[in-house]
């Protein structure tokens, strides 16, 4: 039986659209097909099969029945006949039919496409591969972090719907910067419109959940000819000494349900708070306390944005992390990436990435580091290079390595770039509240005394550890003899990530 069609059908517009429809539909078919035989799986593919290609089956249709409605308008201009349905004229019939078994597959197709886009979108894959250049140092550093088995959305988006409409309109104008070529570098932290921790972190993490003590060892590796090791164990204070005593002491005191912290941030990073204020939900008892250097009047702290601290205020890189150079490479001799046999090797290792940071590719970053090490153990080792070459290599290769997964010439992304509010060493992180400068109206003060936070069981280089007594902690002692400079100063007045 030939299938006959209204004549508004036979007109360009519509001749183009179902062109268009129709090859749509065969290569969504064909490729959604061999990617499932042949288990081809990837982001682009996905990104065609699911995204593109149903656009254009849309726009397709979309222009079928715009041609329809031109050829109405004009008929009815000439004619003055507004169109008319009936089912006992065999094109309209045939149309008709049409329609309605169309629609029932687009209704399917969409169904299933609709799902696999969702999921498509709200892949690891697709956050972390599509724009390669943009997102590199962000995926990078996410597959060796704590999160590594976390799907970028459970932290960046969360549940519910709004949450799901907003982060995709935001993206909306994410895939315009990267097509026009108009982002930033680096990459700004989205700071004041990530959702609250409680609704993200907290869906794993257990705030209810108390945990005591917890032991942490570090290798650091002096600057010197023999790479001198030199080894720190302390007693972390997460929590009190026993689970059973909850949030009572301990880093974690702070997300206490008793207390309420809350601050003011003088820059947009937090990276300097002038004013906290404490508050005993129990008591009632509230207590503010101001930075001596940079107190705030009455009239900017009723202008200022008071935040209440929660987890992120301290754990703001929970999976993008970018070391610092005295940092990985202490971690890649740690783990024979680097031979520390090699003489002066961590101090030429930090030397070398510091100025390699600044290059414009990873690639010149390479060329710039093997040059270097090269020259150096050539000159000034002459005979550690020609007889054990093979370890100049493989320290190359192993600053190469964990380089590569900390900075990201293209993105000018660094460790500097991102300041870690964990800890005090190359940030300041602890030590934007408890440096000893905010005090209270009746002289109380935020301690940065180190034994709030942790306590030193040994410390000292491997032929010459000191060790404390059960339950006790060392006075600190630096590596490098500054009398008691230490306690006078912060760490990051020395260490900018380049200090052992």
């Amino acid at each position: 039986m030939r299938i006959k069609l209204p004549s508004s059908v036979r007109n360009w517009l519509s001749l183009v659209g179902a062109t268009i429809a129709l090859v749509s539909l065969f290569l969504i078919a064909f490729l959604f097909i061999i990617s499932t035989i042949f288990e081809k799986q990837g982001t682009y593919l996905g990104l065609i099969i699911y995204i593109l290609l149903p656009t254009l089956l849309i726009l397709g249709l979309v222009l079928i029945l715009a041609g329809m409605i031109l050829t109405h308008y004009r008929r009815r201009k000439i004619e003055g006949i507004w169109p008319r349905i009936d089912l006992n004229i065999p094109e309209q019939r045939h149309a008709f039919q049409i329609f309605i078994f169309g629609t029932a597959v687009f209704i399917l197709l969409s169904a299933v496409g609709s799902y696999e886009a969702f999921e498509l979108t709200e892949s690891v894959q697709f956050c972390g591969e599509l724009c390669h250049s943009v997102m590199r140092p962000e995926y990078q550093a996410y597959q060796y972090s704590p999160h590594a088995r976390v799907a970028c959305v459970e932290c960046h988006v969360g549940e519910g719907a709004d949450w799901y409409i907003r982060s995709k309109l935001s993206g909306l104008y994410q895939v315009y910067a990267v097509t026009f070529n108009i982002y930033p570098k680096p990459i700004p932290t989205p700071i004041h419109n990530l959702r609250p921790a409680r609704e993200t972190c907290e869906r794993c993490h257990w705030p209810e959940k108390f945990y005591a003590y917890k032991l942490r060892t570090e290798y650091h590796y002096l600057p010197d000819e023999k790479n001198t090791k030199w080894q720190i164990q302390l007693t972390m204070k997460i929590g009190a000494e026993h689970s059973a005593l909850g949030l009572q002491k301990g880093i974690h005191w702070h997300i206490n349900p008793d207390i309420k912290i809350e601050y003011i941030a003088a820059d947009e990073q937090r990276e300097e708070i002038p004013w906290v204020r404490m508050v005993n939900l129990k008591t009632g008892k509230t207590v503010v306390f101001q930075d001596e250097e940079n107190a705030l009047s009455k009239e900017e702290i009723s202008k200022a944005d008071i935040r209440s601290m929660d987890c992120m205020d301290c754990h703001n890189r929970p999976s993008h992390q970018y070391k610092p150079p005295a940092f990985f490479i202490n971690e890649a001799i740690t783990a024979g990436a680097i031979p520390q046999s090699l003489p002066e090797i961590k101090a030429q290792a930090v030397d070398v990435c510091d100025q390699a940071k600044d290059l414009s590719t990873t690639d010149s970053a390479f060329q710039f580091i093997e040059k270097n090490i090269h020259e150096f153990y050539s000159e000034n080792y002459p005979e550690i290079y020609k007889n054990q070459k093979d370890l100049v290599i493989q320290a190359v290769q192993g600053i190469e390595k964990y380089f590569s997964r900390n900075i990201f010439p293209e993105m000018k992304v660094n460790w500097s770039a991102y300041p870690n509010h964990i800890g005090h060493l190359e940030f300041n992180g602890c030590f934007r509240c408890h440096n000893d400068r905010h005090r209270s109206e009746d002289g109380e003060v935020i301690s940065k005394d180190c034994s709030l936070c942790h306590l030193i069981n040994a410390q000292g280089p491997e032929n010459d550890i000191e060790m404390a007594t059960n339950g006790k902690s060392l006075e600190f002692r630096h590596p490098e003899d500054i009398g008691g400079e230490w306690k006078e100063s912060l760490c990051t007045d020395c260490h900018t990530g380049l200090a052992p």
